[in-house]
């Protein structure tokens, strides 16, 4: 009877061990205070119009930086944005990958990917968060225009 219970208990100690928190994987949107695993995709360092200097470009790439800004802060939870082929304009047939607003801060907004296309360069990171700054979604519209 004592063998019994002996290796009852050894079987139930084994298959604890394979039902650890470590045997599960991890949600990477689960937001997590001490480890922050949703990503904070930063502004560039140097603004994209500086490049323009005295060019007759500078004045668009002013007016291009101005209408991003404006649209980019105007963001909130709820509203589609597009990433690829057309950021700043209402997502349609064109763009290639539409992301939610699922949360805001100052200057940051939190984005969910939710459909991509599979030649979208945002194709493997669908149903993923990340918090842009403001600065980031700017360049990224600037550079959607050629600027």
């Amino acid at each position: 009877m004592k063998w019994t219970w002996a290796c009852g208990g050894l079987l139930w100690l084994l298959a604890g061990c394979g039902t650890s928190k470590e045997a599960f994987q991890r949600n990477p949107n689960d937001e997590d205070a001490l480890l922050g695993s949703v990503p904070v995709v930063r502004a560039p360092r140097v603004d994209r119009c500086t490049q323009h200097r005295q060019s007759s470009l500078r004045a668009q790439c002013d007016e291009a930086r101005y209408l991003a800004t404006e649209y980019t802060r105007r963001l909130s939870v709820g509203d589609e944005v597009c990433l690829e082929d057309g950021y700043g304009d209402e997502p349609g047939q064109a763009c290639k990958a539409r992301a939610a607003v699922i949360d805001t801060a100052p200057n940051q907004v939190k984005l969910e990917v939710r459909s991509t296309r599979p030649d979208s360069r945002w194709f493997n990171v669908e149903m993923r968060h990340a918090w842009y700054e403001e600065g980031a979604l700017v360049d990224l519209y600037l550079a959607e225009r050629g600027y």
